[in-house]
């Protein structure tokens, strides 16, 4: 069974970008997360427009050793704070330098490039990454999001270890890719935005801080007809949709806001299922 990475985007409150609202007190999310078992954390410059990563930073700083960052490049922002998506690798190293300010650590357990980019060759970031790892301050080179034959590029300049990939009853983005022996696989979108968690309804309005309530990604999302969909399964839908990414990833990422979130994730992670009746509502729904 795959273990729980913790998705910092609920770290950035009020700070824009790609984020959730409002959170409970960062630092005792945190804490919780490591009395469970639970030390590997995944961020990025967008969440928040670097809030995330301000938060995640303060919280580990005298327990850097204890905790696994995954950070990212490829997906920032103008002045404007207008999104920008770049795989340039001089941006791919500046975002890595403000990452590292941000976080005030001296390395990245795990450096991605975040989203492909059609107008650059993967080759040219990751010589960048690659260089970075030889400095030491990035310890291993992952992928989210990505193709094969971008895997494929991208091994030629360096490993890449980990590749990050949607993945949940409704999509399964593994299916679509070729990975090579070894290279852990990281889900995100395990509960698809609270849709498959039950905590999103047809009716809700978020929050202004929420990027829901005006993300044209959302929008767009056909979100109203998956709620119609999960609301015909009961509460055991959550248990479900967990352990459905933790059969098929090495990590399930999760980004629960309260502790009360974060007492029921755990407590489904140890809940054992019917994993035929996983596979049976992937097929259902």
């Amino acid at each position: 069974m795959g273990k729980i990475a913790f998705g910092t985007a609920a770290f950035s409150q009020d700070g824009g970008g790609y984020g959730f609202g409002k959170c409970e007190d960062v630092n005792s999310l945190v804490e919780y997360a490591l009395e469970h078992e639970i030390n590997t954390f995944d961020t990025a410059p967008i969440y928040g427009f670097g809030k995330a990563e301000l938060e995640l930073g303060r919280c580990i700083k005298n327990i850097r050793e204890k905790v696994k960052v995954i950070d990212k490049s490829g997906v920032g922002w103008h002045s404007s704070k207008r999104v920008n998506m770049s795989n340039d690798p001089k941006l791919t190293l500046k975002m890595f330098e403000d990452s590292l300010r941000r976080l005030d650590t001296e390395y990245i357990d795990t450096y991605m490039i975040h989203w492909p980019d059609d107008k650059v060759d993967i080759r040219y970031p990751m010589e960048v990454l690659s260089q970075l790892k030889y400095q030491g301050k990035i310890k291993s080179i992952g992928l989210s999001n990505t193709t094969t034959k971008d895997l494929r590029l991208a091994q030629q300049i360096d490993l890449i270890e980990l590749v990050q990939m949607q993945c949940n009853l409704f999509e399964n983005a593994f299916d679509h890719i070729e990975l090579e022996k070894g290279q852990t696989r990281m889900g995100w979108g395990t509960f698809d935005k609270g849709i498959l968690a039950k905590s999103v309804s047809k009716n809700r309005k978020f929050s202004k801080d929420d990027a829901r309530s005006w993300a044209p990604w959302w929008k767009k999302s056909n979100w109203k007809s998956k709620v119609s969909r999960a609301s015909k399964y009961d509460e055991s839908l959550f248990d479900y949709a967990l352990h459905y990414s933790l059969k098929h990833c090495d990590y399930a990422l999760c980004g629960p806001k309260t502790i009360n979130q974060l007492k029921k994730l755990i407590h489904s992670w140890k809940t054992k299922v019917n994993y035929d009746e996983v596979e049976k509502i992937k097929n259902e729904i």
